[in-house]
């Protein structure tokens, strides 16, 4: 845990009383007592230092001083074919981690329809996920999760909607990340699509052996550019943080 996050309601003025996990965290982890200091965050808030007014063994109260806003995150939402319960809980944190900003859950045809049934995607525990991430990422907002039972209305309700330029991760694409990006400075934002827009990236992801041929081209009659990682075929957890990482490094070139 890196920032210690609170929300808006457990802050009265300027004194925050903590119990459970953070201030067990306090106790144990981080060996703190009466007026030591820790960085602070609140969630889709400002970031600061707090000071330890009072610490026992059910809960820690501190007086709190926010004053800088959290980094600005690369503007990524990643459009996920839902995976496995156990897979999702580490794409959600590390991806968080990463900053991404949205995430869209959609089903494809290579989804298992009890995936949508596990306890994951229950609110309160999205939301610890999601709070772990952002605590390892010193980060204070907290990213949107949109839940798609239907490939179809998805795709021809929901993508025209979203503002960004299209990525869609497909093992036998002609071209790599590297590539796409490139075409994008050598002929500049003008002789793209209408909205496209690089500094704002949707980056679509299959589930363990890819979208259906059918469902690549839903995305590229939208305006997404199919590209490939190489060869080697990854599990998809891996492969959402090292596109995140390199969607990321490219966007800052």
């Amino acid at each position: 845990m890196n920032l210690l996050l609170f929300t808006a309601d457990e802050r009265h003025k300027n004194m925050v009383v903590l119990s459970g996990r953070r201030a067990e965290h306090i106790r144990t982890v981080l060996r703190l007592d009466s007026g030591d200091q820790l960085r602070v965050g609140e969630v889709n808030g400002l970031i600061g230092t707090a000071v330890i007014s009072r610490i026992d063994r059910e809960s820690v109260h501190m007086s709190v001083s926010l004053s800088s806003p959290p980094l600005q995150p690369p503007d990524i939402e990643l459009i996920l074919a839902l995976p496995r319960p156990i897979m999702l809980q580490r794409i959600l944190k590390q991806a968080t981690t990463l900053g991404v900003k949205r995430f869209h859950l959609i089903r494809t045809r290579r989804v298992e329809k009890s995936f949508f049934h596990t306890p994951v995607l229950f609110p309160e525990k999205i939301e610890k996920i999601l709070l772990e991430g952002m605590e390892q990422a010193m980060d204070t907002r907290m990213p949107e999760v949109r839940i798609y039972h239907r490939f179809k209305p998805f795709v021809e309700d929901v993508l025209p909607t979203l503002d960004g330029t299209g990525l869609l991760a497909h093992p036998t694409a002609e071209y790599s990340l590297n590539t796409i990006f490139s075409s994008f400075a050598a002929v500049g934002n003008r002789a793209l699509p209408t909205g496209t827009n690089k500094k704002k990236i949707l980056l679509a992801v299959g589930p363990e052996g890819g979208f259906l041929d059918y469902e690549c081209c839903q995305f590229i009659d939208h305006g997404f550019h199919p590209f490939t990682m190489g060869p080697r075929i990854l599990h998809v957890d891996t492969a959402v943080v090292a596109l995140l990482a390199q969607v990321t490094l490219l966007m800052a070139s």
